[in-house]
């Protein structure tokens, strides 16, 4: 079963644009993409009530706020079970330092993206936050040294190109 929703030619470059620069104006929009503004707003709205756009976010630059060390932690978690797992998750959401989490497959469960202010920042994260919880059995930490934003995020036939 799929939850995938219905979009026409509109509404793709419509969350093209978006995608690109979630301030662009619904005029702006419009005339973009060759519809009234009053349509292009009920196309909005439409994306965002079906769970097509589910918001906007404002990006800052970590290193201008005093964390300019990025890395990507993957944790091994043991006994992986259900008891632990919530917690655990709930933890890590909650820290300030923490950008991103996934839940993985493979020898690491969990794949964690923090921003530091540098490596003693970092080392105290990781000995304090997650080596100490008794359900983490192992911490890798990879630095991140540079990072890319990729293209809008569109369905399959959408993103082919001709």
């Amino acid at each position: 079963m799929s939850d995938s929703v219905a979009l026409d030619p509109v509404d793709l470059q419509i969350l093209r644009l978006l995608q690109n620069d979630a301030r662009t104006t619904y005029r702006e929009l419009a005339a973009e993409v060759g519809v009234a503004a009053s349509t292009c707003l009920d196309r909005v709205a439409r994306l965002r009530r079906s769970g097509v756009i589910l918001g906007d976010q404002l990006r800052l630059d970590p290193a201008k706020i005093g964390r300019g060390l990025q890395a990507l932690l993957l944790v091994q978690v043991r006994p992986h079970r259900r008891e632990l797992i919530g917690p655990f998750v709930d933890r890590v959401r909650s820290l300030p330092e923490s950008r991103a989490l996934f839940h993985l497959t493979g020898p690491d469960d969990y794949l964690v993206q923090v921003a530091v202010a540098d490596a003693a920042d970092l080392q105290r994260l990781v000995l304090d936050e997650f080596t100490s919880r008794r359900e983490v059995a192992r911490v890798d930490t990879r630095l991140i040294f540079q990072q890319w934003d990729c293209g809008p995020l569109l369905p399959p036939a959408a993103s082919r190109v001709p």
